[in-house]
């Protein structure tokens, strides 16, 4: 009888064991001033499952199962918010921040002149932001930064060794790189004079946390953070 009931014991265990699934929890903030925002509803893309913060902006979502979702935040008076390509485990619980933008309702007076200048609609500023799932996950970029911006629209390179980004048939030299804000010359090892590229990249993706790649007239921009 002993043998039996010990026997329940470790089944029950091991099948307790086996039923885990993974959690992600995280808070919701208001970007302006970090204070936590309460009943915003968080939902899983494309999925059956979500959870509303509460009184200190808390949340927790359980039972999800290993893989990569996107996840967005919405509540009255803010601006909803997706982060995509979030992976998660079983390993490990996944914490996941959501600072929101407020609303602005009222505004006061704004007097509006024309500009003696006309800008060209064939050289409008365009952003494209991508996270560090996204370079990670890209086939054929093995983690660089470089590759993964020259497999964007309207960007080219000019060698398969070589990390020299040419944006709507501009020079590689016309690029700018800042890492937190702070300009950086070239972001990859074995540079030429007068060109930003190299065979190979310097930076770790494990230390970033997003890239914004941003395109004008006459200059490129990749800022880091």
């Amino acid at each position: 009888m002993k043998k039996i009931f010990l026997l329940l014991i470790l089944v029950s265990i091991s099948f307790n064991f086996l039923s885990q699934s993974s959690l992600v929890k995280g808070k919701v903030t208001n970007s302006l001033n970090n204070e936590p925002i309460s009943f915003a509803k968080i939902v899983v893309v494309d999925q059956q499952k979500g959870a509303i913060s509460d009184e200190n902006g808390l949340f927790e979502i359980s039972g999800l199962n290993p893989g990569f979702y996107s996840f967005k935040a919405t509540v009255a008076g803010f601006e909803e918010l997706v982060i995509n390509e979030i992976p998660v485990t079983n390993a490990r619980s996944i914490e996941l921040n959501f600072e929101l933008n407020a609303i602005v309702l009222e505004q006061k007076e704004v007097v509006i002149k024309a500009s003696p200048f006309q800008r060209k609609s064939e050289s409008p500023v365009s952003l494209k932001t991508l996270n560090a799932t996204e370079i990670e996950r890209l086939p054929g970029a093995g983690r660089d930064v470089s590759k993964v911006i020259a497999a964007l629209p309207g960007v080219a390179s000019r060698a398969t060794f070589r990390n020299d980004i040419i944006i709507r048939g501009g020079s590689p030299g016309e690029n700018k790189f800042y890492l937190d804000g702070i300009e950086v010359p070239n972001i990859n090892h074995f540079a030429t004079q007068g060109s930003s590229g190299g065979p190979v990249g310097l930076l770790n993706v494990n230390f970033i946390r997003e890239v914004d790649f941003i395109r004008v007239r006459f200059l490129q921009i990749v800022q880091m953070a």
